[in-house]
């Protein structure tokens, strides 16, 4: 796959030699030139160490044009790329080793003892290694592109294996279905693309493909900070950008950001959006908020808002998680498989040309596909007679209290209604009548406290039916979240089974 598929993105970009490529926040540049430059070395020392097609290569590096150049020289050399979040403890490191089997570690010098591995570390001079070849390990298809682990909301995180050629043709897909038409006079240099989240994420990395599929540079912040997000959206003339459901509700909640121009869309990524937290972040800032929806295993982003259908549908539509892009159909069945009509709930099965290619550790998605290629999803969901997609849960999240089904996002978004909440999860916990009941987490806005369970209680049965009310009210500092901002649903049972 040397210099075909994903890493043939980085020739491109429209930027001369000696233009801006990746930007470091505001105050540094990194030219086109010198990230080749910067890309051919490090694929060189890979290569030098053995590494080629197939073999995996996991890369623990901070956000910015380091880790940029590591993703290409991976792909230079027709490697298999394995981000890692350089805050990992020793353990999750231990996972991802073992469930992938890299036989190179990149990285920075304080890190590198960590991976038990043959090093090349990132440093000011460039790339450096003691390590002598020839690496030996497994080698994998080489249409793999990627390991993407799964968010590991209820469980371990699972290793997917991505594909260049399924994640280009989503790629090309969802570029197509965001795509307007073309104004009159010349066409405009590509608006650089934002980069807030972090690029030990899949979240992160396809905003620099998507980026670099489009012809545009980068702007990639160390860390999301709200004063560092408003300052480059201003620097640089942003339009339009993504942000996860954490972010926004940390821009809605800072009192010092009065205002986000020329910042004209939002796209929503990576965990489910509430239709109460993109309301208040657009009354705040006037920006429109284009939701979106997908999964590991199937590239990603698969169904998401365009700027058109915000215009034709507003608020109409507030909620659902947008249309499919071009190349995916889905579809809502009942248990036995079966279409259920628009607007009624059922999980949602999906082709996508994304399509994982099964999970690092040798398991299959067959387990998931139906008999005439259908991908279940595991989320529950309705399609409606005009396309748009609403999800309402997890199968796996279901309550099912005595035969009743609670979905946990629906408790949550009327705990949100109260003025003294900042967040609210809910989660079943097993119990010897019902089989489960729901127990709700809320977190008091900052200086105040949580109301009394009565008036949360009632609250909830102002909204919802009586056997969806929580059974117990939890005051928490903060509900426990992975990198990307999804409630660890599992923590939260455990705290629920050390309370009772």
């Amino acid at each position: 796959m040397s210099g075909r598929g994903l890493g043939g993105l980085l020739d491109e970009v429209v930027a001369a030699p000696d233009e801006p490529l990746v930007h470091e926040g505001i105050d540094r540049q990194v030219t086109r030139a010198a990230v080749g430059a910067s890309v051919d070395e490090l694929a060189s020392l890979l290569s030098g160490l053995g590494v080629g097609s197939g073999h995996a290569v996991v890369v623990a590096l901070p956000n910015g044009a380091a880790i940029v150049v590591a993703l290409f020289a991976v792909w230079r050399v027709g490697a298999v790329y394995v981000p890692v979040n350089p805050r990992f403890s020793p353990g999750e490191v231990a996972h991802v080793v073992d469930e992938v089997g890299p036989v190179v570690a990149v990285c920075t010098p304080d890190l590198a003892d960590r991976f038990g591995l043959p090093v090349i570390v990132s440093g000011d001079g460039g790339w450096s290694t003691d390590a002598v070849g020839p690496v030996d390990g497994d080698r994998r298809d080489e249409d793999i592109a990627a390991v993407s682990f799964t968010s590991g909301t209820t469980g371990r995180p699972k290793p997917v294996l991505m594909r260049h050629s399924g994640v280009l043709e989503l790629l090309d897909g969802v570029i197509g279905s965001l795509r307007t038409k073309p104004v009159d006079g010349p066409p405009r240099p590509p608006m650089p693309n934002l980069i807030p989240v972090s690029m030990s994420l899949w979240a992160g990395i396809y905003q620099v493909l998507f980026a670099f599929r489009v012809g545009a540079p980068i702007v990639v912040l160390a860390r999301f900070e709200t004063a560092a997000f408003a300052e480059a959206v201003r620097h640089f003339g942003i339009r339009s950008t993504v942000l996860p459901p954490p972010a926004m509700t940390m821009l809605s909640d800072d009192t010092a950001i009065t205002d986000l121009s020329p910042l004209r869309y939002v796209r929503s990524i990576s965990s489910p959006l509430s239709p109460l937290q993109a309301r208040r972040f657009r009354d705040r800032f006037g920006i429109a908020v284009l939701n979106g929806w997908g999964q590991t295993e199937i590239g990603g982003e698969i169904v998401g808002w365009s700027a058109a259908d915000s215009k034709a549908f507003g608020d109409t539509k507030l909620g659902a998680v947008g249309r499919p892009h071009r190349g995916v159909t889905v579809r809502a069945v009942d248990p036995d498989g079966v279409d259920v009509g628009p607007d009624e709930a059922g999980e949602l099965w999906v082709r996508t040309p994304a399509l994982g290619a099964g999970y690092a550790d040798g398991a299959d998605l067959s387990d998931r596909m139906s008999p005439d290629g259908w991908f279940r999803t595991g989320d529950v969901g309705r399609v409606d007679a005009d396309g748009f997609v609403w999800i309402e849960g997890r199968v796996s999240d279901m309550i099912n209290r005595g035969g009743l089904k609670v979905f946990p996002a629906e408790v949550a978004e009327v705990l949100l209604l109260s003025p003294a909440l900042a967040d609210a999860a809910v989660v079943g916990v097993p119990d010897d009548r019902l089989g489960e009941v729901p127990w709700a987490f809320v977190v008091p806005r900052e200086g105040g406290s949580v109301p009394e369970d009565d008036a949360l209680r009632e609250l909830c049965r102002e909204h919802l039916a009586p056997y969806k009310v929580p059974v117990r009210f939890v005051a928490v500092d903060a509900l426990p979240r992975n990198d990307i901002g999804k409630v660890l649903g599992h923590d939260l049972v455990d705290r629920a089974r050390s309370l009772e």
